[in-house]
């Protein structure tokens, strides 16, 4: 099955390639023609203009999907392998802007260290701005496939950005293997029940660090419904900021030593970031609820009708009642 489907795939693949060949000759040469009969030498022009095109579109293609080739991690900072290392990460990194030695030829240990300090300044700076985002994406349309779909586009927006910030150049594959090495890191990419307490910990702790029930009017009854976003948005922000913590450390690699910590390093400042990230956006996600179940509360009671002369006692009491309580809730409105 797996053989058949990766055929159909190419044969799909070539078939569109082939059609799309014939489908640019005949326009080319319809312009070719077109061109000749106003001017003599207008056609061959043309088709040099358009060689030159599609040669450097295809330069360009090739030198995006080609992956640079990597020297090997050395296994300390005090190994031989340490200095080509460097040399390699010197002319591949991407300068900061803030670097206090930026025409250093000579691109030591602590020149290379300094750059990605501050890279990974405007990387952590990222992160947590669209894990901001993801957090009321989360809250608010969980289980729908536009918070699935947008949750994943930023979550693909912050790897890109923070791959942009470490690499002078970009490459499609070198990004993708990235992708992977993100992704194999993240819970429940490989299932292991060990590993999950210390992913549901920080969420649990976020969520149980705020007295919910003071944030809202009537908590008691709200707590249930405001937790359930509470916890789908930090769920959502926890995600974010483990998938850019984890390609900020792999960006930053220098030593095996290194790579070895990456996960626990990780789920470490995740945490702490996503407390940040809760403290910032619990009281709007709260007044947020809170606006609209007064809202709702109004339009509610605006339903109720006057009661007429031949209206019951009951019903006299009932309007009054609503009239009554639409007058608090707009008076704790303004307040």
């Amino acid at each position: 099955m797996k053989r058949k489907t990766i055929l159909s795939a190419y044969t799909a693949i070539l078939a569109s390639a082939l059609l799309l060949a014939v489908f640019t000759f005949n326009q080319v040469h319809a312009a070719f023609t077109v061109l000749e009969t106003l001017q003599p030498h207008a056609g061959q022009a043309f088709l040099l203009f358009f060689a030159i095109t599609i040669l450097l579109a295809v330069a360009a293609s090739a030198r995006f999907l080609w992956a640079p080739k990597k020297t090997g991690l050395p296994d300390h900072e005090n190994s031989k392998e340490m200095a080509s290392y460097l040399t390699y990460m010197g002319g591949h990194m991407r300068l900061h802007p803030m670097h206090p030695d930026p025409k250093k030829k000579d691109r030591d240990l602590r020149w290379v260290r300094t750059n990605l300090k501050l890279a990974e300044v405007d990387a952590l700076n990222t992160t947590k701005q669209i894990a901001t985002k993801n957090f009321f994406v989360g809250a608010f349309a969980q289980n729908t496939s536009y918070g699935t779909t947008t949750s994943l586009l930023n979550n693909i927006r912050v790897l890109w950005s923070i791959y942009t910030i470490h690499n002078r150049e970009q490459h499609l594959r070198e990004f993708i293997s990235l992708v992977r090495a993100v992704y194999r890191c993240l819970p429940l990419s490989d299932f292991r029940k060990e590993e999950i307490p210390a992913h549901i910990q920080p969420i649990i702790q976020s969520a149980f660090s705020n007295t919910l029930s003071s944030l809202l009017p009537a908590g008691n009854l709200l707590t249930p419904f405001f937790l359930n976003l509470f916890l789908a948005g930090a769920t959502n922000t926890y995600l974010t900021c483990l998938a850019g913590i984890i390609a900020t450390r792999h960006c930053q690699i220098m030593t095996e030593e290194d790579k070895k910590a990456i996960i626990q390093q990780s789920i470490f400042e995740a945490s702490f970031m996503l407390k940040e990230i809760v403290r910032e956006c619990n009281p709007i996600l709260s007044v947020t609820v809170s606006k609209a179940v007064k809202k709702a509360g109004i339009e509610s009671l605006d339903t109720m009708h006057s009661p007429s002369a031949e209206s019951g006692l009951a019903q006299g009491i009932v309007s009054h009642l609503a009239s009554s309580l639409k007058s608090i809730i707009l008076e704790t409105a303004k307040e």
